[in-house]
């Protein structure tokens, strides 16, 4: 089956994970994406850990069906196939420091001059203008200036989220950035420029906490794994030591809540908690009678009392838990794809497609490609080797 993307090209500047994770979900789509690595080391993130088979789970997770060609940008040899590349490119992606590609003459004002058909996506911190433009972006930073860490967490303690939620928002908004672009090219002719900031994304996703703030009123407060202003809504403990996470929306999921799941039904109507504001305000008696009553359960006949009266519930899974969770085996969600450590199993993307299959090629060896690449721009086996004796590649 023919892919979205196969045809288009993209060649991209990238580390770490923002750029990585929206060019991946490109060549899901069968984009052919280059990824340019330093020579030697590649990169960094392949550095982060060696949890799989030796090889970084960040790394694997965010590069499959990549080529990898290692350049030395600071040569002009290196800089010159770098060049020749965008030429024949769709999309350029980067995420190097800010102003960093446009000292090497490849700003997206620079290029599109000379290719107005290319899309050029900058993805950053802050953005390419304003006073936070040069400052420092990682992660947890930026977690932080986006308000995140404020409504994360207890109500001590601060927490951090425990995946890179600012990077992968990023990459997320430069991937649905780039196709948006695609269409645009396609009845335009013209290729764009696209400024994609971390702190913007993720303030997109703050957009409720904002919100409930309006206007200097009081930001949701800081309630670990419960909802900050809906109660009960978050974990409860098993008997067994389990927990069960589990959340009432409405008036009438109260009433079947306490009928058939603490088989107290004269609770629905108790003036403390006879609406959600009131039962928010008495979180902890009602915590203590809830408590009481899962105390005597186990984990699964708590489920099944919440299937029962029909609550939305979930086990609370760790990773364990992820790695064999039943409806992922039931809807064949697993597959394997290569890596520079043998085949290791991979997730299909989300969202199943009836019109084509995803491409799950193999994660790249640093420089992997960089031979074919080149031969493929044209260079004979004698430049090649005066490239790699020069370190340029």
């Amino acid at each position: 089956m023919t892919r979205p993307l196969e045809g288009i090209t993209v060649v991209s500047l990238e580390h770490a994970i923002a750029a990585p994770f929206c060019t991946r979900q490109l060549a899901d789509l069968g984009a052919r994406v280059i990824k340019i690595e330093r020579p030697g080391v590649g990169d960094f993130a392949r550095a982060y850990d060696q949890r799989v088979d030796g090889e970084a789970s960040h790394f694997v997770w965010v590069n499959r069906s990549k080529e990898s060609l290692t350049l030395d940008l600071k040569q002009p040899a290196a800089l010159a196939v770098l060049q020749e590349l965008i030429a024949g490119a769709d999309v350029l992606v980067q995420n190097l420091a800010p102003g960093a590609t446009a000292r090497m003459g490849l700003g997206a004002e620079a290029l599109q001059a000379s290719h107005p058909a290319l899309i050029v996506c900058d993805i950053s911190g802050y953005g390419e203008d304003g006073p936070y433009r040069d400052k420092k972006a990682y992660d947890l930073l930026i977690q932080s200036e986006a308000g995140f860490l404020s409504i994360t967490g207890t109500p001590d303690n601060p927490c951090k989220s425990g995946n890179s939620i600012a990077d992968i928002a990023a990459g997320m908004y430069a991937y649905s950035s780039i196709l948006a672009a695609l269409l645009q090219r396609g009845k335009t002719g013209k290729g764009s420029h696209i400024d994609v900031s971390m702190l913007e994304s993720l303030a997109e996703w703050m957009g409720y906490p904002m919100y409930y703030a309006y206007a200097g009123a009081a930001p949701p407060p800081r309630s670990a794994a419960a909802h900050a202003t809906i109660y009960p809504y978050g974990p409860f403990p098993a008997g067994d030591g389990g927990t069960v996470m589990l959340g009432l929306q409405n008036e009438r999921e109260w009433r079947a809540f306490c009928d058939k799941v603490l088989q107290q039904p004269a609770l629905a109507s108790d003036p403390r908690f006879d609406a959600n504001a009131k039962r928010n305000t008495h979180r902890d008696a009602l915590r203590a009678i809830i408590d009481e009553t899962f105390g005597t359960l186990s984990t699964t006949q708590v489920l099944a009392r919440l299937d029962e009266a029909q609550i939305a519930n979930a086990r609370m899974n760790d990773m364990a838990g992820l790695w064999a969770h039943p409806q992922l085996q039931a809807r064949a969600r697993w597959t394997q794809v290569g890596s520079p450590a043998g085949p290791i199993p991979a997730l299909l993307p989300p969202g199943r497609h009836s019109a084509f299959d995803y491409r799950m090629d193999p994660v790249p060896r640093v420089g992997e490609h960089t031979e074919a690449i080149l031969a493929a721009l044209g260079r004979s086996a004698d430049d090649i080797a005066a490239l790699r004796a020069a370190e340029a590649i």
